[in-house]
């Protein structure tokens, strides 16, 4: 969430309030706010608590206030749904989506491919007050990368990428999946500056675009190699760790916990899902940069944390923070006795995913709110049903459930984005896309 810098005030001195223990109430904090004590960021953690104090009470709830459907990927971003290949775009802050605007009709040449939200940084000064607000990055099919504005669709800045390169797709580097080649560099180029490499012409600019200036003559030196199934590799914690499968048949459905420092197995760091399904189960670092760990299937969810001790020569220790689990009703037996008196054992097992079953779906972190938001689903009344369950992110603790009204089929693909007050279930049904927009409400007593 982006926040503006308060605007200058002057303030009488004052007595700081008493300190004193127990939680303050939602008035008291609001008169806090409203006398301007505290910081910045002060305010804003106090803004946050009365918001999931009034999200949990048992008088609020979640309402189906907006449906619609598209024949193009519904994307969700930072409040803002985006229809029609990011030409619509739909503010979410009020009580219904509403129309923020909607950008001309793009040949088939410039149509945008990807597209990325982007902030500036709040502790930088820019040279354009625009620069300061939220933009929209987009990458058109002619290879034109632009910046929208994200309230306007207002077009801020274009830049031409390359005329012998075809780009389509964006992404942040937010595991810093790069590496320097500053002692390869052949020459360093500034957006909008002319270049030698060009003959003179300006970087960025159309038919040009940016040249290559990195000449490799020889590799890199490797700062860390592992060998692991499907490439795949993840680098985390506190201390650094990563995790990996190793390409071999017997750790196929295992997650091996290394440290990053010499490669150390962790005690207890190997981890397995005792489960029966066709999706694998998931695991990766936890987002709050807490250095935990969540381990996902579709009955257990473990959250786990790393034990390490400074300068101390015994392994790091993965230990398990907490876990949650889905309650079935009627667990299928997998043996039978007939009226004979004859055991009958089932061909074959059921799985843990099967849809007719209470299951995990996925697992959304709201970090301004310190919530997991976690998707159950539920097809034993034989029509699929979904809720979110919110938990208590340091405890695991169920603090309440969200019933989705629209009914969820596993055979499609669905997205659920939990943004404080709002709740967005995106579904893909064959070649059409449903959007559904939930928001807070008090009920009526």
């Amino acid at each position: 969430m982006l926040l503006a810098a308060p605007s200058r005030k002057t303030y009488h001195l004052q007595m700081a309030p008493q300190q004193r223990k127990g939680s303050a109430n939602a008035a008291e904090l609001l008169s806090r706010r409203s006398t301007g004590l505290g910081n910045t960021g002060t305010l804003i953690r106090h803004n946050l608590k009365i918001l999931r104090g009034i999200l949990l009470q048992e008088n609020r709830t979640f309402t189906k206030v907006w449906s619609k459907t598209s024949k193009s990927t519904v994307m969700y971003e930072n409040c803002k749904l985006y229809f029609e290949n990011y030409q619509h775009c739909y503010s979410c802050v009020h009580v219904e989506p509403q129309i923020l605007y909607k950008l001309p009709t793009r040949s088939k040449q410039e149509k945008i491919e990807d597209a990325l939200m982007c902030h500036s940084p709040v502790e930088k000064s820019l040279s354009s007050p625009s620069d300061h607000k939220p933009s929209l990055l987009a990458l058109t099919a002619n290879n034109w990368l632009i910046r929208l504005s994200a309230e306007t669709g207002e077009e801020l800045q274009r830049v031409y990428l390359s005329p012998n390169y075809k780009f389509r797709y964006l992404g942040w580097d937010e595991h810093d999946e790069h590496f320097l080649c500053f002692q390869y560099l052949t020459e360093k180029l500034t957006l909008g500056k002319q270049s030698p490499l060009l003959g003179g012409k300006t970087v960025g600019d159309a038919l040009f675009g940016i040249p290559l200036n990195i000449q490799i003559t020889d590799c890199p030196p490797v700062l860390f190699k592992v060998s692991c199934a499907e490439n795949s590799v993840q680098i985390g914690g506190n201390p650094w760790h990563y995790i990996y499968t190793p390409p071999r048949k017997k750790d196929e459905g295992t997650y091996h916990i290394c440290s990053l420092k010499d490669g150390t197995m962790a005690t207890n760091g190997v981890q397995e899902m005792d489960s029966y399904s066709l999706e694998n189960d998931g695991i990766f670092f936890h987002p709050d940069d807490s250095g935990r760990i969540i381990h996902v299937g579709p009955v257990t969810i473990n959250v786990l944390k790393i034990l390490s001790e400074l300068n101390s020569a015994l392994p790091s220790k993965v230990v398990e923070d907490f876990s949650l689990k889905t309650h079935r009703n009627n667990p299928i037996s997998q043996v039978t006795v007939t009226s004979s008196g004859r055991t009958v054992k089932r061909r074959f097992q059921q799985l843990d995913d099967d849809p007719s079953q209470k299951t995990f779906r996925m697992v959304e972190y709201e970090d301004e709110l310190d919530l997991l938001a976690i998707v159950v689903t539920n097809g034993e009344e034989g029509e699929g049903r979904a809720c979110i369950q919110l938990h208590d992110n340091q405890t695991g603790q169920l603090l309440r459930t969200i019933d989705l009204i629209e009914t969820w089929d596993e055979t499609n693909k669905n997205e659920v984005f939990f943004d404080k007050d709002t709740i967005v279930h995106i579904e893909q049904k064959n070649a059409k896309f449903c959007c559904h927009v939930y928001k807070l409400f008090t009920t009526k007593t």
